[in-house]
């Protein structure tokens, strides 16, 4: 569902969802457990054990994952949630519930072999049932954030530990979808009633919940039943929403957290601190969004002379502190849906793009537009100053209910980023597709984006050829004139030395093998 998808900024994400979540945690705070207490070190708490102490800025607002949606907070619902599919350090989906899977000869059929003898934590099975009811809430539940990715599922059939995916087209992608970010599983019995699952998440992930307060905090323990608690070597988990960014790094200092995830601004204090900052690899792109049905956007000339009167660097230099990049597409460079054939197209050039504005009808200062975000936010400054360079006029206007007119295709400007897919193709599909959540110009699609990204999905992953559809498929959909992306970042995380080193997952969290000892 479009407007669950999680939008980024410099930090890590513009987050709406924090304003909600106030909201939410005064409403429910009444019927759920009382708010609990920080408690100092590092390696146990009073509960004994390794516990791990982490603040988090993407707090789920909600903990049904049909709700939560594939945005950032996925990696704090994986504690709880485990899917078909997990990813590995090189991006390839590899198996998690289920042990292998195999297409049938056309492409249009994929059957899923779950692991036996696994139950969730409120002991129903995990079988091929409980797979064929979490894809079907997916995309029939009305608050649903993930429809949009599931259109290639047509039915589902249930044989025992077997589900067998029958698929509206050839699409090999579905175990590169059907992963963390897209469809972690909860138990059907406590799915029955979607608000109580909010409330009391139940899943098959390596931990479990024994306490939570909506918006603030949650307290986990290992789930001796996850198919691989053998390599889990956290006891317990104390998940926080964190607080105010500047206190963050004393909270790591002192022991109160010994993880959190940071602003690039934050690291070199994170550092000086004797703190680790793990530098975690992801999908993370930046954009202006534009709508062409409006103008002065419906005019092509107008649109390229936007493209060119950004810079890049700049966002890069003024915002990610040394770790971010430039980039004028949805992947960080290096990526495999990276299409180096596009990346030097509309480099900077305030000349051209006055000209272009010039051979538009337009004089300096005559075009004036309104960029809508929700949260006070440096990027619209720099887009805001860049713009006014080549004679375009802006004005910021911060709305913390964004997201409807946005969602609705009634913004003429704004900003987005996401922390994309596993799956590149629906990546690419939510950015330009005609129905795309990250389309502002929605239905307008580039010319020629139909055909790129239905040959990718009709490519599997291992053929020679996936490489070159797969960016050709970008380099059409960055014909699009309804985005312009500006750079990318990796996700920054401090914590304690005390907590060994994690695995470089792309945009993932994996706390298999982890260790907490103490400093």
């Amino acid at each position: 569902m479009p407007g669950r998808l999680t939008p980024r900024s410099p930090r890590t994400a513009f987050r709406p969802g924090r304003l909600r979540a106030a909201a939410l945690g005064t409403a429910l705070a009444t019927v759920l457990v009382p708010a609990l207490s920080a408690c100092g070190g590092d390696a146990s708490t009073a509960g004994g054990g390794a516990t791990l102490k982490w603040a988090s800025s993407y707090f789920p607002t909600h903990w049904d994952p049909v709700v939560g949606g594939s945005g950032a907070q996925f990696r704090e619902l994986a504690l709880v949630y485990a899917s078909l599919t997990r990813t590995d350090a090189t991006g390839k989906a590899v198996p998690d519930l289920a042990k292998s899977w195999e297409y049938n000869t056309k492409g249009d059929q994929i059957t899923f072999h779950l692991r036996p003898g696994l139950t969730f934590s409120d002991g129903t099975p995990v079988d091929a049932t409980a797979v064929k009811a979490a894809i079907v809430r997916a995309q029939k539940q009305k608050n649903s954030a993930l429809f949009g990715d599931l259109t290639s599922i047509k039915s589902v059939d249930a044989d025992g530990l077997d589900a067998v995916l029958h698929l509206s087209q050839v699409d090999y992608q579905i175990p590169q979808l059907l992963g963390e970010r897209v469809l972690q599983i909860a138990s059907p019995k406590a799915a029955a009633s979607p608000t109580k699952l909010d409330q009391n998440p139940v899943g098959a992930g390596p931990f479990t919940v024994t306490q939570l307060v909506p918006g603030t905090k949650v307290l986990l323990k290992k789930n001796p039943d996850y198919w691989d608690a053998k390599n889990i070597h956290i006891d317990n988990v104390e998940l926080t929403s964190a607080p105010d960014a500047a206190t963050v790094v004393s909270g790591l200092q002192t022991g109160v957290y010994n993880f959190a995830d940071i602003a690039p601004s934050q690291a070199e204090a994170a550092k000086k601190a004797g703190l680790d900052v793990f530098v975690q690899p992801g999908f993370n792109a930046n954009n202006i969004s534009l709508n062409v049905n409006k103008a002065p956007f419906n005019n092509a000339k107008v649109v390229d002379a936007v493209r060119y009167a950004i810079n890049r660097q700049e966002f890069v230099d003024k915002l990610t502190f040394g770790y971010g990049s430039a980039t004028n597409q949805p992947f960080p460079k290096g990526y495999v849906a990276y299409d180096p054939q596009s990346a030097n197209d509309y480099a900077y050039d305030p000349a051209k793009s006055k000209q272009l504005l010039s051979e538009a009808g337009y004089r300096a200062g005559q075009i004036k537009l309104v960029l809508v975000i929700p949260a006070e936010d440096p990027q619209a400054e720099v887009v805001q100053a860049q713009l006014a360079k080549v004679g375009i006029t802006v004005d910021i206007k911060v709305d913390k209910n964004w997201a409807t007119p946005f969602f609705a295709k009634d913004l003429t400007l704004s900003l987005y980023g996401t922390t994309g897919r596993d799956s590149a193709a629906q990546t690419l599909t939510a950015h330009f597709g005609p129905n795309g959540p990250l389309n502002l110009s929605s239905p307008y699609e580039p010319s020629g984006f139909e055909a790129a990204i239905a040959k990718v999905r009709q490519t599997p992953l291992d053929s020679p050829d996936y490489t070159k559809v797969l960016q050709a498929a970008t380099r059409a959909g960055l014909e699009s004139k309804a985005l312009v992306f500006t750079y990318s970042s990796p996700n920054l995380i401090a914590k304690s030395k005390s907590i060994s080193a994690l695995p470089k997952n792309p945009a993932h969290i994996d706390w298999t093998g982890v260790t907490i000892g103490t400093n």
